[in-house]
């Protein structure tokens, strides 16, 4: 046994856990919602990212415009393109979101994203922490909402991801004790959880959604787990008319694809790396990634996104022209929600429902054999005009 080697990997857990204690405090101090209702304008950013980012967001911008003219026109509404956010720009200055990138991010009230390339182990490009990560910690994006619904299956679920902490939040802060042993860190807190158990309940108090599934493995990760499963359990006191009920992740996988038993979920509220797994599962059912969006929501701020990749094969193949830009448009049907568009919000959806499900006039393959990413936006655009 080397002593050294010991103090060394003790010594770096101590900061882990000093930065998490400051973490802990930031999020204790920040109290309420903003209320877009009280602005004098909203600034959405829009933020391309890399891959096939910067398409799927243009066109998902451009239809937001469309929807939000009158509002651009007077004053209530601002679009601000913030670039810089691509691969070569983080590798260059070895952040995941350079400063000057975060200082424009931090100028929105909410953000339509782009995917962004993750460098992986023994890949081309250094490993730097993922955008979305080192975004969602520097915004306190806490709650990951994906919804996914297909009436016809019975299917009506909406997930509330933990999206700042798990294993996600110190995922480049693990510890090589040597060449024979590694660890990596998982992270719970009583302020992380409660939020995103509260924000759960309400959603299915607001929603009249009758169930919150709480999804751990709390049998096996019992500290961090655990703790999460009885605060959730313990929010869930405070709303009776709600059933709660709690599933281990592994068998909440199976039960999503038995056509009897996945008809009962309604809202589940889970970790983060469990929620990043099942929410694509969940995906694959309305029609795969790319159907689906996704929104990060803080208090302060709040950034929508698709939950798919960038892609980069696509853009070495140059068909990055033919990428769907569906997921976006779903994601942008969330913007629109939030910031209180609801009215526009329901006829971009139901746009997207006919230009994807109903009449289908066009459709995107990824390759030449299907539509551009511009045409298909410009479908949707026209398809809401004789809405």
């Amino acid at each position: 046994m080397n002593e050294q080697e010991i103090k060394a990997a003790s010594a770096k857990f101590e900061e882990v856990i000093r930065s998490q204690m400051e973490r802990n405090e930031k999020m204790k101090a920040t109290k309420d919602f903003v209320d877009y209702k009280k602005l004098d304008k909203i600034i959405i950013g829009v933020c391309g990212g890399d891959g096939i980012g910067p398409m799927i967001t243009k066109v998902s911008a451009d239809v937001l415009k469309y929807l939000l003219a009158d509002e651009v026109k007077a004053g209530k509404v601002e679009f601000k393109n913030i670039e810089g956010l691509t691969i070569e720009n983080r590798v260059k200055v070895m952040k995941p979101i350079p400063d000057d990138v975060l200082e424009e991010l931090k100028s929105c009230h909410v953000i339509l994203k782009g995917p962004t390339t993750t460098p992986e182990a023994g890949g081309k490009y250094p490993n730097i922490e993922s955008a979305n990560v080192a975004m969602r910690k520097a915004l306190d994006l806490f709650a990951n909402v994906r919804p996914v619904k297909i009436p016809e299956q019975g299917i009506d679920w909406t997930f509330f991801r933990e999206n700042t902490e798990g294993e996600y939040a110190l995922g480049s802060k693990g510890v090589a004790v040597n060449d024979d042993i590694s660890f990596d860190f998982k992270v719970t807190t009583t302020e992380g959880t409660e939020r995103i158990a509260r924000l759960a309940y309400e959603y299915a108090r607001n929603n009249k959604k009758g169930r919150v599934s709480i999804i751990t493995k709390a049998n096996v990760i019992k500290t961090t787990d655990g703790k999460f499963l009885n605060i959730c359990k313990k929010i869930g006191e405070e709303y009776p008319e709600i059933e709660t009920d709690a599933w281990y992740i592994d068998i909440t996988t199976a039960k999503l694809v038995d056509e009897k038993r996945r008809k009962d979920f309604r809202v589940f509220v889970l970790p983060n790396l469990y929620g990043d797994i099942i929410t694509d599962e969940a995906a694959e059912f309305q029609g795969g990634v790319g159907t689906a969006g996704s929104a990060n929501i803080g208090k302060r701020y709040a950034m929508f996104e698709a939950i798919h990749g960038s892609a980069p094969r696509m853009v070495e193949e140059g068909r990055d022209i033919y990428a769907d830009p569906c997921s976006m448009l779903r994601a942008s049907v969330m913007l629109l929600s939030h910031i209180g568009y609801q009215d526009k919000a329901d006829k971009l959806e139901k746009a997207l429902d006919i230009c994807m499900f109903t009449e289908k006039k066009l459709k995107v393959t990824g390759r030449d054999t299907g539509a551009t990413c511009a045409d298909f936006g410009k479908y949707v655009m026209d398809t809401v005009a004789a809405l």
